[in-house]
């Protein structure tokens, strides 16, 4: 009895339970006497196996509930790196949430997987993070980029990978921000990749990201007209952009326009 007492108190400390261990502890004198030792060891069993269930049922809930706020945590803080970049452009306002959204639609008419189009959607969060080593003199300079401005714009995406890579969590959305600039043609930069050498995330993205540059007003340029910037894109398919892309983001367009007659956005 002393070692069947030992055995259920150790149980029930286990399950993080004091009311329940001194009432476990009062009860198995009284199930010796009445059912004997094997009656009472089952019983006994029993309630343990269910405690520790329940406490690790317990310990999965808590993991689980850690787990999703450190997701959520880290969710914020892609946001807020995001919005961040838009306050610093004004120009660019509103430019990364549009184009997020966007992408997104877009891989999923592309029917990629959930997990793919998860990294879409966080790679093109931060599809312009590498800005934040681009001096404001120059981010933010009125008129034209001379051409030692535009060697220093053009690294933007080589501080995204070198702000990027060393978070392993980031390691699946390094596609965008890194290689956005790529194009089809080998013509792009930072490293001049051709074809279906540029990963398809970002041959995705740039579709997206001339669409959104070309649909809104610039200080130097108004907003293009929608189907203009369509047949820019046709005209540069196979050379610029991905012509599959091209081929599906038109589908998508011509769809939402079909469905929602929205015109190109102008920012006020």
């Amino acid at each position: 009895m002393v070692a069947l007492t030992y055995a259920l108190g150790a149980g029930l400390w286990l399950a993080g339970s004091e009311v329940l261990l001194r009432m476990a502890s009062s009860a198995v004198p009284a199930l010796l006497m009445r059912f004997g030792s094997g009656v009472a060891l089952v019983s006994v069993g029993s309630v343990l196996i269910y405690l520790l269930v329940a406490r690790m049922a317990t310990a999965r809930e808590r993991e689980r509930k850690l787990t999703q706020a450190l997701a959520e945590a880290h969710e914020h803080m892609l946001a807020g790196w995001s919005r961040a970049l838009d306050l610093r452009d004004h120009e660019t306002e509103g430019h990364s949430a549009r184009v997020t959204a966007l992408a997104v639609r877009l891989a999923v008419a592309m029917g990629l997987s959930g997990e793919e189009i998860e990294h879409i959607r966080r790679g093109a969060m931060l599809h312009d993070i590498g800005k934040i080593g681009v001096p404001d003199a120059i981010l933010r300079k009125p008129g034209p980029l001379a051409e030692e401005e535009w060697a220093v714009m053009r690294r933007h995406p080589e501080f995204a990978y070198a702000m990027l890579a060393p978070i392993a969590e980031l390691g699946p959305v390094l596609d965008i921000p890194y290689c956005h600039h790529e194009r089809w043609d080998g013509s792009g930069y930072p490293r001049g990749l051709a074809g279906e050498h540029i990963p398809l995330a970002a041959r995705i993205f740039a579709v997206v990201d001339v669409w959104d540059a070309l649909c809104s007003d610039r200080p130097y340029r108004a907003a293009w007209p929608r189907e203009r910037v369509l047949s820019y894109l046709r005209a540069h398919a196979g050379g610029l952009f991905d012509p599959e892309v091209v081929r599906a983001f038109t589908r998508l367009i011509e769809s939402e326009r079909r469905a929602t007659a929205t015109p190109c956005r102008r920012v006020a």
